[in-house]
């Protein structure tokens, strides 16, 4: 009788200490809903990883600044694409499945953004891209928006560039296979190109490579011995900066014209000399604030930093700005209403400019174009969609 009364007790103190445990993880739970998760995905190890954490200090200086919404602490959740795409896609997976945040900003890399989309638009959840310009990633996803330009533009941007104020005639291109990004841009930059010389022949040659790659003396020996005028090279910050280092080796004086994923200062810490006097499009510049919010961010980053901020860093922290006010909007932290409040900014204003959403979920924008002097990344213009 002892024995079974012993054991009667051990059996109701273990479903006291159950009960215990269950009433203190609801308690918990209770705890996490005053907190609003905004997840991220970013490159943080890998091939890109400098350009993810160029974006990573937008967003967290954004949040400092912003802790706030709908009355509740805004807790960013960062997980690692590995510059790799399918660890992209395991990462926002991750976001949407285990971490249950109702928006979700990134990438740099519009590979990673066009691998993660499909995830996103399953799960009804909705994305803000940074600086992922290919136009396939919110091409038929309601789900996914953008605070950059697109690569459409910002080829024609750099062919009008070449043609008009580089008078390049014949232009050869170096691109790398394996991105999604620079192949589009090559793309669209050949397409313009041929149509404002007016002549089907104006691209002399286009040569490949892949990321990773070291060793560009077949592509650029090649160029040397055609009639190009100039070199359109867009592709990843490492590879490009090597690019244009073995280019000067070689004995080649053309001018070299990029994009955006030049204005990262591994290009001229690797790159040295050779880069100078190279020009790229990109989003922002310090030199010019464009609105109030501009003024913020720069006199922000500036104290916290001690440095000038790239334009994707302005561009990741007007990404988690407008997640803001899409949820304020919204009124609640439901993805729909979420991805609805996202549809319907117009004339929002950004440190990197005034930011309203098209049909497709873009940013209408204007492109800044740099050139790369004494060692720094120099303004040069502005250019307006056209």
């Amino acid at each position: 009788m002892k024995r079974n009364l012993a054991i009667l007790l051990v059996v109701l103190l273990t479903m006291s200490l159950l009960f215990a445990g269950c009433s203190k993880k609801q308690e918990t739970s209770t705890g996490s809903e005053d907190v609003i998760k905004i997840g991220v995905f970013e490159p943080l190890t890998g091939a890109n990883a400098a350009g993810g954490a160029l974006e990573i200090e937008g967003l967290k200086l954004a949040n400092e600044l912003y802790p706030e919404v709908l009355g509740k602490k805004v807790e960013l959740v960062i997980v690692d694409n590995k510059s790799d795409k399918v660890e992209a896609a395991n990462a926002v997976t991750r976001l949407v499945e285990l971490e249950k945040v109702p928006v979700v900003i990134g990438s740099w890399g519009s590979s990673f953004s066009m691998a993660a989309g499909p995830i996103l638009k399953d799960a009804q959840v909705p994305a803000i891209g940074t600086s992922c310009t290919n136009p396939l990633v919110t091409l038929n996803n309601d789900y996914y928006f953008r605070v950059c330009f697109i690569d459409s533009f910002q080829g024609v941007v750099m062919a009008n560039y070449a043609y008009k104020e580089v008078g390049a005639k014949k232009v050869a291109i170096i691109q790398e296979i394996s991105n999604d990004y620079s192949v589009a841009l090559a793309q669209f930059f050949t397409e313009a190109f041929k149509k404002l010389t007016g002549d089907e022949n104006a691209i002399v040659s286009v040569s490949n490579y892949n990321t990773g790659d070291q060793d560009f003396t077949a592509q650029l020996t090649n160029i040397k011995n055609s009639d190009a005028d100039a070199i359109f090279a867009p592709g990843n910050f490492t590879e490009s900066a090597l690019l244009m280092k073995q280019a000067k080796e070689l004995g080649i004086d053309l001018p070299m014209l990029g994009a955006d994923t030049w204005e990262t200062p591994e290009v001229i810490e690797i790159g040295g000399e050779a880069v100078e006097g190279a020009v790229f499009s990109t989003f922002f510049a310090s030199e010019v604030p464009i609105t109030d919010m501009s003024k913020v961010f720069l006199d922000a980053y500036r104290e916290k930093y001690n440095k000038e901020p790239a334009a994707v860093t302005a561009l990741a922290f007007d990404a988690y700005l407008v997640a803001l006010d899409a949820i304020e909007r919204a009124g609640s932290t439901d993805s729909n209403a979420i991805r609805d409040a996202l549809a319907a900014t117009k004339n929002y204003p950004g440190a990197a400019g005034t930011i309203s959403f098209d049909e497709n979920g873009d940013a209408v924008k204007s492109a800044v174009i740099k050139t790369i002097q004494d060692g720094e990344f120099k303004y040069l213009t502005v250019i307006e969609p056209y």
